[in-house]
C-alpha cells in the first residue's frame, strides 16, 4: 500500500512537472536565432533600397552634366553661327566696296546739261547703296585733317606742308571703312611731313 501510494504521488508530481511545464514554457532558443534573421532581413531590405537610391542620385547627376553639356553645345553652335553670318555680310560688302568707290568717282566728275539727268540716277543708286550697306554697320572713316592713326589709315605719301603740323592727314585717295566697329578697309591717304628744311 505505501509503494502504491508513493508511486501515486510520484505520477501527481510527474504531472505537475509537465503542467508547469505547459504553463510557463521556456524561451526557445530558435526565438532568438529568429529575431537576428528579421534584424538580418531587415538590413538585407535597406541595402537594395540604398543602392537604388544611389544609382538614382547617379543617374541625376549624369542627367544634369548632359544638360549643361547639352546647353554648352547649343550656344557654341549658336555663337559659331552668327560668326559664320558676319563673315558673310563681311565677305559681301568688301566685295561692294569697289562698287561704291566707282559711284563716288562718276559723281565727282564735273556737272554739264549733258550728264544732269544721268547723275541724278547715279545719286538716287549710291544713296541706296549705301543706305542698305550702313544697316549693316557699315560706316566711313574720317580722315579729314585727322591725325594719322596706323590702326586706320594706310599711308601711301609723305607730302611737305607747311599748313599741317606733322603726321597729320592732309589727303584722302581711298575712303576707309569700318564695320560694326572693326577695320574693314583702313584709308589710303596722304600724310603730312611738315616743313622742309
Amino acid at each position: 500500500m505505501a509503494s502504491h501510494k508513493q508511486g501515486r504521488k510520484e505520477n501527481e508530481a510527474a504531472a505537475a512537472g509537465m503542467a508547469k511545464d505547459v504553463a510557463t514554457p521556456d524561451i526557445d532558443p530558435g526565438a532568438s536565432s529568429n529575431s537576428e534573421a528579421a534584424s538580418q532581413g531587415e538590413s538585407s531590405a535597406a541595402d537594395p533600397i540604398q543602392k537604388l537610391q544611389a544609382e538614382k542620385q547617379e543617374m541625376m547627376n549624369t542627367l544634369v552634366r548632359r544638360q549643361a553639356d547639352f546647353e554648352n553645345f547649343r550656344k557654341r553652335v549658336e555663337k559659331e553661327r552668327q560668326q559664320d553670318r558676319q563673315r558673310g555680310v563681311e565677305i559681301v560688302i568688301e566685295q561692294m566696296l569697289p562698287v561704291l568707290d566707282a559711284f563716288d568717282r562718276a559723281l565727282a566728275g564735273p556737272v554739264t546739261a549733258e550728264n544732269a539727268d544721268y547723275r541724278k540716277g547715279f545719286e538716287m543708286i549710291r544713296t541706296q547703296l549705301w543706305s542698305g550697306l550702313a544697316k549693316q554697320g557699315l560706316e566711313r572713316i574720317d580722315t579729314a585733317g585727322k591725325e594719322f592713326d596706323p590702326n586706320v589709315h594706310h599711308a601711301i605719301e609723305n607730302v611737305e606742308n607747311t599748313e599741317h603740323a606733322e603726321g597729320t592727314v592732309v589727303g584722302e585717295m581711298q575712303p576707309g571703312y569700318r564695320l560694326q566697329g572693326r577695320v574693314l578697309r583702313p584709308a589710303m591717304v596722304r600724310v603730312s611731313a611738315g616743313r622742309s628744311n
